[in-house]
């Protein structure tokens, strides 16, 4: 099989990647900036069209479930279309979904316009890291990375500032129209900007593969999203775990059997690959406990708003930005080895902090134990996405990054619902300890007291009660967390201890692949 061949335009080989990279930026940063903007909406979204919030809800979750339908597909649709045009129509399907969205005038019309979004989404994901490892030299791949990890990491926790303050300032409307000029420019620099990629010759469509992996990940997102809500043990829930795995079994089966797999699970057997995909299971599900359990700490029991949480989330996410970056580097000069062992252990050591949440926290000491978090987070994740992309011929780039894809946003999932569960159980343990632990004597001496009516003392008593319980909680969910996050560096071992050698390979105009 022979693929296209490389046409360069808008640049003169791999020395002009800086540009290229700015524009790939452009949408990842749009993508995952709106995947936790919308969050912070959720209550004037509910408000304004007057609906209740198990049905508000489905606006995040059709857009997890959406991603997952169509992120299988974009290895094969970028040997089809070639990275550049497959980004840009990606670019473009975001953008017009993020009109749709803020023209809607009901629920329905906008949980459709999110499933135009989260079309246009699951495809610039996969298609940007594709076009990163095609693009820059391999000597310069770690600091490509870091600059891809800032828009990875440092968009998902600007997010919430953002989105708060256009929904407390102006209308939760505008979190959608704010994308529509940087998507009109994101489309008009692809087309200008980008070169023509090398790519494959697209196979014939995998048809059988398409169905079962997007039925597959469709029931268990679905599954892991709403368990909370249905019940874990509830029908439902266990028939879509059970035909969840009953369609990746046969699919499993039957990309392993086929010339053209749709995504070909062959390349797991490169150990680096394997290796890596484990670790970003692990670090992913270590993070999620920070992303999301301090935010909601920092609301329900400190009392704080949307957007003042959102603030103090500020001096993490530049942490992260300066992290990154540096990350590159040293991934360039010495591997992965030492940034990713050396971030994990400050991932685990403000996890251990964490643990430490009381009601009386200086807000300085959270502050100061995520940025040594999002230090951790940034040393780690890009380096750990480099190697696993750099072991991978590179026709085989597109389908390794989608299944990378999947793996982090599956790991994403479970690691939020198992973290949940974990909270509930150890919230209802303390909950109950507590009750039964006041003394009879002090309640009734209250009770009798006439301060207050009985009603009300009982009320104070009950919320008193749950945030002592809820703060007990967490931090047992932060001990799992931790201990989760040091298994992690068991398999750090394994890591190359030295960079690999120059490889310019890069865009270039005379390069054609052959597959």
């Amino acid at each position: 099989m022979q693929t296209s061949e490389m046409e360069q335009k808008g640049s003169s080989g791999s020395q002009k990647w800086h540009l290229s990279m700015f524009v790939i930026l452009i949408g990842t940063s749009m993508a995952v900036l709106d995947s936790s903007i919308v969050n912070v909406a959720i209550s004037a979204m509910m408000h304004d069209f007057q609906t209740t919030t198990s049905r508000i809800q489905w606006v995040v979750t059709i857009y997890m479930l959406a991603l997952g339908v169509v992120v299988p597909t974009s290895g094969w649709l970028g040997d089809y279309f070639g990275y550049k045009r497959l980004y840009t129509y990606a670019l473009a399907v975001f953008t017009l979904g993020s009109l749709f969205c803020s023209l809607s005038w009901s629920e329905n019309v906008l949980i459709v316009a999110r499933v135009v979004q989260a079309t246009g989404g699951g495809m610039i994901m996969p298609t940007t890291m594709s076009m990163i490892y095609s693009l820059v030299p391999r000597n310069k791949m770690g600091s490509a990375m870091g600059a891809f990890g800032i828009a990875m990491v440092v968009a998902p926790a600007l997010g919430p500032t953002i989105g708060g303050y256009l929904v407390q300032y102006i209308n939760w409307r505008w979190i959608f129209t704010i994308n529509l000029p940087i998507g009109v420019i994101g489309v008009f620099l692809a087309l200008t900007v980008l070169p023509e990629f090398p790519h494959r010759k697209a196979s014939k469509f995998d048809y059988w593969g398409s169905i079962t992996s997007s039925a597959s990940l469709f029931c268990l997102l679905l599954a892991l999203s709403q368990g909370q809500d249905w019940g874990w043990s509830s029908l439902g829930i266990v028939m879509l775990f059970f035909f969840s795995f009953s369609l990746m079994v046969l699919f499993v089966l039957h990309e392993l059997t086929v010339p053209d797999p749709l995504l070909d699970l062959r390349v797991f057997k490169y150990p680096a690959f394997s290796l890596g995909n484990l670790l970003l299971v692990i670090v992913t599900v270590g993070m999620y406990g920070g992303l999301f359990y301090v935010p909601l700490f920092l609301q329900s029991i400190r009392g704080l708003g949307a957007l003042k949480a959102g603030l103090l989330m500020l001096p993490p996410a530049l942490a992260s930005g300066i992290a990154l970056p540096v990350s590159g580097k040293i991934y360039d000069r010495y591997g992965p080895f030492f940034p990713v062992s050396t971030g994990i252990l400050l991932l685990a050591l403000s996890t251990y902090l964490l643990t430490g949440l009381n009601l009386e926290t200086p807000l300085s000491s959270i502050i100061g134990w995520n940025m040594i978090r999002s230090l951790g987070m940034g040393l780690t994740m890009m380096p750990v996405q480099t190697s696993i992309m750099s072991v991978l011929p590179t026709e085989q780039v597109g389908r390794g990054s989608a299944i990378t894809n999947i793996v982090s946003r599956v790991a994403g999932s479970f690691g939020l619902a198992f973290l949940t569960i974990m909270l509930n159980d150890k919230l209802a343990y303390h909950t109950s300890y507590l009750c039964w632990t006041i003394p009879s004597d002090n309640l009734n001496t209250l009770l009798n007291s006439g301060l207050y009516s009985k009603e009300t003392i009982l009320s104070l008593l009950q919320a008193n009660i749950y945030k002592v319980a809820f703060v007990q909680a967490i931090d047992d969910m932060f001990w799992i967390t931790c201990f989760i996050t040091l298994s992690g560096l068991l398999l750090t071992y394994f890591l190359p201890r030295k960079a690999k050698k120059n490889d310019n390979r890069g865009l270039n105009p005379n390069h054609q692949m052959e597959v």
